[in-house]
């Protein structure tokens, strides 16, 4: 199937053609003729499979179609980063079209509130908003949505979890009843379905590949001490100038600095982003990191959602996510659509029934490999048992999990990525 096979206008298919977007993805495939024959719809996709597209491109079509001219669709996203992400892709899918957009968010100045309320009412055909930001426009009675044709959610499960659903209610109220509504969502506990009956109206669903890993990651984990991470980050890194673009990730906020000034030390370019920086600082760092003017990025989870950025060679988790649905997201930063990525984990004592749990959800076992010698042996892998610091030992005589050698007894590498369209 071809882009075109879904009647979007010339200047849609001259946008495609200029950004090489020729064959739609499993869940644009999907969702996108369900979008445009005016149903709701609840799509659920992982990181990575170009949901983004998927609910984009339909509507931008639909407003062309219309002509545009007045406030058409209102985008929710959990963070600003995301928020602007959709803005910066609906700018190159739309610029043949004359669409025009604006993303509202948190964290900015007096003068980008002000130039968002002149785009609230004077006609924006598209706003992306972070929840919270929104009300504080709707708070002030100026904001006209009551002939809004579009709500488009998308990472429903992640603004769930960070407590935004009384927001989300809240803003539904201001919406038209009748109207098509969109929710994108990398998975689908009872809380998404809760919120699904109260703001939709009979929607169809579309499932691609829930909490699964895309097949190109190759997944790999050191069992480590928190004192032997530092020194195996600089052993996996160090020279490797083919892994031009390493993503590191912590689930701690003040882990962030650290890591960041230990890379600095040992000679490496590294810049991290966190909640602590201002939106001027985070836009830099992602600037720079998207431009291949920092090699290695460190963050929190706030950036494994929050950022669209092709050709990421390898995501290292520096510890093992508390949720597995974040560790899915974490890899799911490398090998997008059809290309290839490594991602690598540090399992401390603490994190070991953890990563079990994450194995279980991808129903796959991830291959642990042995320390660099000068490292020396990390704690065994046994998460069935009771950690309490005293257990010791080389984890990788255990035979289900040496498989960190080839027949011929040589390391494995990772393998150079191929530039591929991400089709988002």
């Amino acid at each position: 199937m071809k882009f075109k096979d879904f009647d979007f206008t010339e200047e849609m298919i001259q946008g495609l053609d200029a950004m090489r977007f020729e064959e739609p993805t499993p869940v644009q495939e999907q969702a996108i003729p369900i979008i445009q024959k005016g149903n709701d719809v609840i799509a659920v996709a992982q990181t990575g499979t170009g949901k983004t597209a998927a609910f984009l491109l339909p509507i931008l079509n639909k407003i062309q179609r219309s002509g545009g001219g007045k406030l058409n669709t209102l985008i929710l996203a959990p963070t600003r980063e995301l928020a602007m992400q959709i803005d910066q892709q609906m700018e190159g899918f739309s610029y043949f079209t004359g669409t025009s957009s604006i993303a509202i968010y948190g964290g900015g100045t007096g003068t980008s509130f002000e130039a968002e309320r002149t785009a609230l009412t004077q006609g924006a055909d598209l706003i992306v908003a972070t929840p919270g930001r929104l009300l504080s426009h709707l708070n002030l009675k100026y904001v006209k949505i009551d002939q809004l044709e579009h709500f488009i959610l998308d990472e429903a499960d992640r603004m769930m979890d960070m407590g935004f659903s009384d927001d989300i209610q809240k803003i539904s109220e201001y919406l038209p009843k009748k109207r098509q509504t969109i929710m994108f969502s990398a998975t689908m506990p009872p809380k998404i379905r809760k919120l699904a009956r109260a703001i939709m109206n009979e929607p169809e669903e579309v499932n691609i590949s829930i909490s699964t890993t895309a097949e190109g990651i190759i997944q790999q984990a050191y069992n480590t001490f928190d004192n032997q991470k530092n020194p195996l980050l600089k052993h996996l890194l160090k020279g490797k100038q083919e892994l031009a673009s390493i993503i590191i990730f912590t689930s701690r906020k003040s882990s962030v600095k650290d890591i960041v000034r230990d890379l600095k030390k040992m000679g490496m370019d590294a810049d991290g982003i966190s909640s602590d920086l201002s939106q001027d600082e985070r836009e830099e760092v992602l600037r720079m990191f998207r431009n291949k003017r920092l090699r290695i990025l460190v963050g929190t989870d706030i950036i494994s959602r929050g950022i669209d950025i092709d050709s990421i060679d390898m995501v290292i988790n520096y510890d093992v996510p508390n949720d597995p649905e974040d560790y899915v997201h974490r890899v799911g930063r490398t090998a997008r659509a059809k290309s290839t990525g490594t991602a690598l984990t540090f399992i401390d004592q603490k994190g070991q029934q953890d990563f079990q749990k994450i194995e279980q959800l991808i129903k796959k076992e991830v291959e642990k490999l042995a320390n660099p010698e000068d490292i020396g042996d990390g704690p065994v892998y046994n998460p069935s048992a009771s950690h309490g610091g005293k257990r010791f030992g080389n984890n990788n005589n255990r035979k289900p999990f040496n498989k960190n050698r080839s027949g011929d007894g040589k390391k494995k590498f990772y393998p150079k990525r191929s530039p591929n369209n991400d089709g988002k």
